[in-house]
């Protein structure tokens, strides 16, 4: 009977401490004012209590604060400073969840404004503002997934990244938007069958406007209300895990939107913002936070930890780093020392907190080390979006074939620093929005012409060494530039040269995924080289990518003349198998894989033993992957690692 008693009271216990934590010793106030705290998140806002909830708010310049919501009638209540200098807060024994409220914050002035809360983790949809009182009890069931993460950061392994806006990847025949599960049970299948391992999606925090697309925000942990609930989003999480499939969110930890309810003059002054007007307000209309804020430090890295712990993201991209980096993102006024070391101690901590968690950077500067360890000085991201290889792989498509010699090296100019930082590839939203066009409208020529390029270009992406990230829509050619408020343009697979690009980019990336030669060793010198990369009369390169004992060799004319035998030296007595041409015509091409249009010649008079003689239609790329060599071993890896 005891034993059953002290079974019993074992939930009682627990509540009981948990209830303790919440009512207020859960959190050093020194060190989140010293912007050394990464759970704030569970000492302020709205949480739940064995009977009601406890709501705390943060407004030290404040002459008074006062909540209102569903519980009180929306009548005010007065919360007082107790612990906490500067920290008001009240208990309410109605509060239950799914309850909205805010905050009514009084200036010195004696000027009253509304207020969500900067710590709510849900708002009701736009154009209102109020915060909701959610139950944070949630059992992940995806346990497998997390035990077989590893501190590596797959920088050994395939990262294949779908980048998409949650509204209007598919919506619903009214038009309206899927919720976090129903997104989830449209989207899994899909990106099993494209060959995607990982999703990242913009932001999902909450913001004001749509066109924004998540971001400008006003809810730093408050997941769009847009798409459900966080429940929901947890369960969107859960349901990729089981089936393979990674997450990543993107995050704002640069700026704020400047909605009056939001963070803008919280407490009747600058709290969150700079209040120097040169400094305050972005290049986008919003404002940037002063990270020299011990109070903001510990805010921003929270809301960090909070998608990552919460909801079990396994990675986040971190938008705008340059913004931080240097003052309002321009080299000619300095670096802003106080936010790069906000971002160097915020990974730092994120690494501690979460060894597994993947940090990427979106960043289009030189500043060094953004992906070195922090230990060395490093920034401490674990990949930096390479916004060169991007620009210019695009500029060089956007070219004249009778132009191409002369923009010849702008292929091979990325892999002159390709080491120096640790680079994924992206082909993201900001490059077929605003007039910019589409990658498939990007490309040159005709109609028909873009499509021979679009494949030879993203078989040089593929082939290349870095992490790719692709935007939804580009897989299957998508003409139209990305509107937030429209679904994809699914019916344009009804047209056969569309159909065969997207099964050309399944094949492609599944290539990816399967292939150890592509995505093993891609930050180690000594598993890539180029075979051919000095004719740029023929517009033509070869390179090889080796990891592990495998070869892949692959070859692109990006020329519009027609190269029959085109010779390329190989380093060994290759026997090769083809494993992808994009001229096939299960892609759109004219040959068949049958057509065995390539040989293999033994010449000693050449620097190499062996040559490999192709045909090489225009803007045509091919991939061989190496069965075997006649000489007594292949040249030994080096094992790669984070340098």
């Amino acid at each position: 009977r005891k034993s059953c008693l002290c079974i019993l009271y074992i939930p009682i216990i627990f509540d009981t401490i948990k209830e303790k934590l919440i009512r207020g010793k859960s959190m050093n106030f020194q060190e989140f004012l010293q912007g050394k705290v990464f759970d704030a998140y569970k000492y302020f806002g709205a949480h739940l209590l064995k009977k009601g909830a406890i709501f705390r708010v943060y407004a030290p310049n404040a002459a008074k604060v006062e909540l209102q919501g569903d519980f009180s009638g929306w009548e005010l209540l007065e919360m007082k400073q107790k612990e906490n200098p500067g920290v008001f807060e009240v208990t309410v024994q109605d509060a239950e969840a799914g309850m909205y409220y805010k905050y009514a914050i009084t200036d010195a002035q004696g000027n009253v404004v509304y207020h969500c809360d900067p710590y709510g983790m849900l708002m009701e949809l736009r154009p209102g503002f109020a915060s909701r009182i959610v139950d944070e009890n949630w059992k992940f069931a995806d346990d497998e997934w997390t035990k077989n993460q590893n501190t590596e950061k797959n920088y050994n392994n395939p990262m294949n990244i779908y980048e998409l806006h949650a509204g209007s990847w598919k919506q619903k025949e009214d038009g309206s938007w899927y919720n976090y599960e129903e997104l989830a049970e449209e989207l899994i299948p899909y990106l099993k069958k494209m060959g995607f391992n990982y999703i990242e999606f913009l932001p999902l925090s909450e913001h004001p406007a749509d066109c924004s697309w998540g971001y400008q925000n006003t809810g730093f942990f408050a997941p769009t209300s847009r798409y459900g609930t966080p429940q929901q989003l947890k369960k969107l999480v859960e349901l990729c895990h089981e089936n393979g499939i990674g997450v990543f969110t993107d995050f704002v930890p640069v700026h704020f939107a400047m909605d009056d309810y939001g963070l803008l003059n919280f407490d009747g002054t600058p709290l969150y913002e700079f209040p120097h007007p040169d400094t305050a307000y972005s290049e986008w209309g919003t404002m940037n936070f002063m990270h020299s804020r011990g109070e903001v430090r510990s805010f921003l890295q929270s809301a960090a930890n909070y998608w990552l712990t919460e909801f079990h993201f396994d990675g986040i991209r971190m938008d705008a780093i340059s913004r931080a980096i240097y003052w309002n993102g321009d080299p000619a006024r300095g670096v802003n020392e106080r936010a790069v070391e906000f971002l160097r101690n915020m990974n730092a901590g994120l690494h501690k907190l979460h060894p597994s968690a993947i940090l990427m950077a979106e960043d289009s500067t030189d500043f060094p080390k953004v992906t070195a360890p922090t230990e060395y000085d490093g920034l401490g991201f674990d990949y930096k979006w390479d916004m060169g290889f991007m620009n210019d792989t695009l500029r060089f498509f956007q070219t004249a074939p009778v132009y191409r010699p002369y923009d010849y090296h702008k292929l091979s100019f990325s892999m002159m620093y390709f080491y120096s930082d640790l680079f994924l590839l992206p082909f993201s939203h900001d490059e077929v929005v605003h007039g910019k066009a589409t990658i498939i409208q990007k490309m040159w020529g005709d109609y028909e012409n873009k499509f021979p390029q679009a494949k030879a270009f993203y078989t040089y992406v593929y082939a290349h060494p870095g992490k790719k990230l692709n935007f939804m829509g580009n897989e299957f050619a998508q003409f139209r530039e990305w509107d937030e408020t429209r679904e994809q343009d699914w019916d344009i697979l009804k047209y056969p040269l569309h159909d065969a690009f997207h099964h050309f980019y399944a094949k492609l990336a599944h290539l990816y995924l399967e292939e150890r030669a592509l995505y093993d060793g891609e930050y180690n010198q000594d598993c890539f080289e180029w075979l051919e990369v000095d004719a740029a009369d023929y517009v033509t390169y070869a390179w090889e990518r080796r990891a592990g004992g495998e070869t892949i060799v692959t070859v692109m004319n990006l020329s519009d003349q027609f190269w029959k035998d085109f010779p390329v030296g190989l380093p060994m007595y290759y026997e090769l198998e083809e494993l992808l041409n994009t001229d096939w015509k299960e892609f759109g091409g004219n040959t068949s894989p049958e057509d065995q249009n390539f040989r293999i010649v033994d010449e000693e008079h050449r620097k190499r033993p062996q040559t490999l003689y192709a045909d090489l239609p225009p803007f045509t790329a091919r991939m061989f992957k190496v069965k075997g060599v006649k000489t007594p071993a292949q040249k030994k890896d080096v094992p790669a690692g984070r340098r």
